[in-house]
Order: C-alpha cells, then sequence, then structure tokens
C-alpha cells in the first residue's frame, strides 16, 4: 500500500483570492513505512508575496522569482502522486483547495477526497478538546521538531509522516524491524541473498560417561524390545 504524505506552504489562506502555492513537500510511505523517496519543488507563484505569509514560511518573492511556474512543474508532481496512492494531509481542506485550484488553472482534473486521508481529524476524533495542530502531536508523541522554526513543506511532511504513525497505533521499536528492513533492503539493492548477522555463543561440547550396565541395557533393548525395528531388516 502506497501513501504520499503531503504538505504545501503559499502565499496566503484563499485561492479565490488570487493567493498561489510556493512550496509543496511529499514523503512516500509503502505499508507505513517510509521508502527515502521524497518530492520537494519551490514554486514561482507569479505574484507578490506577502509580509504576513513570509512570516510564517520564510519565502519572499526575491527567493521565489527564479523558481519554475506550477505549470513548469505540474507533471512531476503528478507523476509523484501516482493515479490512487492517498495522500495524508494535516488539514487536507486547506491544501487540497489550493492545489485543485492549481490544477484547474492547467486544465487537469481535480484530487478526488476519497483519495484524502486528513490527519488533523483523525487526531481531533482520538484526543477530543486536545490541541491538534502538528507541533502539539510532535510534543504528544515526543518527536523531535526543534528544526521546525519555521513552517516548511517537506520538513512538514516528514515530521507528518512520523505523527501520523503514532495516529495509527504507533512503530513497533521494541521488535527491530526497522534493522531486519535495512538487512533486506540491502540484500536486495546488491543482488545479494538476504543474510541477517548473528552472533552465535561457542560452547564446548560435553561428554557424557555411562557405565557397563547401561550399555549392556541399551543394547539388549535395540535386540530385543524394539519390534521390527529399521536398522534390523534388509534394505538392499
Amino acid at each position: 500500500m502506497r501513501e504520499i504524505v503531503l504538505d504545501t506552504e503559499t502565499t496566503g489562506m484563499d485561492p479565490a483570492e488570487g493567493d498561489k502555492l510556493v512550496e509543496i513537500g511529499c514523503v512516500e510511505l509503502v505499508n507505513h513505512i517510509p521508502t527515502g523517496r521524497t518530492y520537494h519543488q519551490y514554486i514561482n507563484p507569479e505574484r507578490d508575496v506577502p509580509a504576513e505569509a513570509v512570516a510564517v514560511h520564510g519565502l519572499t518573492t526575491e527567493h521565489l522569482k527564479n523558481e519554475p511556474t506550477f505549470g513548469e512543474i505540474v507533471g512531476d508532481f503528478l507523476d509523484f502522486l501516482g493515479e490512487d496512492s492517498k495522500l495524508v494531509i494535516h488539514n487536507a481542506e486547506f491544501d487540497i483547495k489550493f492545489i485543485n485550484a492549481e490544477l484547474a488553472t492547467f486544465g487537469f482534473p481535480a484530487i478526488n477526497n476519497k483519495r484524502v486521508i486528513d490527519t488533523l481529524m483523525i487526531a481531533r476524533q482520538k484526543f477530543p478538546g486536545s490541541p491538534a495542530n502538528l507541533d502539539a502531536l510532535c510534543r504528544r508523541f515526543n518527536i523531535d521538531n526543534s528544526n521546525r522554526t519555521l513552517h516548511g513543506a517537506l520538513l512538514d511532511s516528514e515530521l507528518l509522516a512520523e505523527v501520523y504513525l503514532e495516529l495509527l497505533g504507533g512503530r513497533q521499536r521494541g521488535l527491530d524491524i526497522g534493522e531486519e528492513l535495512k538487512v533486506k533492503t540491502a540484500a536486495t539493492s546488491s543482488n545479494a541473498p538476504v543474510t541477517p548477522k548473528q552472533d552465535k555463543k561457542f560452547r564446548e561440547p560435553r561428554i557424557f560417561d555411562i557405565s557397563e550396565e547401561e550399555k549392556s541395557a541399551h543394547a539388549k533393548m535395540c535386540a530385543e524390545d524394539i519390534k521390527n525395528a529399521l536398522w534390523l531388516k534388509d534394505v538392499s
């Protein structure tokens, strides 16, 4: 099962008012495990970025003016999303309305809401009455978000991927599943057999002395007491 954890940054709150995307970040999960594949792109919004938006994400008009427009990156973006991967988004309504507005501008069909998993809704159902923003959820799950001095689409997607897995019930870290996956991945990439490292303790062989009486009893049992013994049959 493939899922894409996604986040965006924008020039404002409403595409209907002329606001545009300025950054997209995505993280790929397969069977709830990050694969290491990501998508990240700054976007020239072809308009000024208001000071209040810069205060949130730090992306100025000057910084973005030489970046590609959405029309120039839309193909790569949709290719990364794929046709049926679920999209994991925090406060999905906000991001999806911006993405669909940009897609409509260039004649692409809108993203179907059935593909979307909204982690904000999951968090509110799981922890009613508690703060459910990304920072609060990172604190709840002891996820290190110390690098998040400003919003950033890729960083926020990476943090959200961790939050999402915790909302699903958490990962069983004590089972060393991650180490097993690393071994399998390394073997696959090198076409080598999977041979997990095992440390075995050396044990000296033990010798058990038996008495003459025990030897005699064993010989009698083999010769007389066991009926139809295989070792007494002629198999030639």
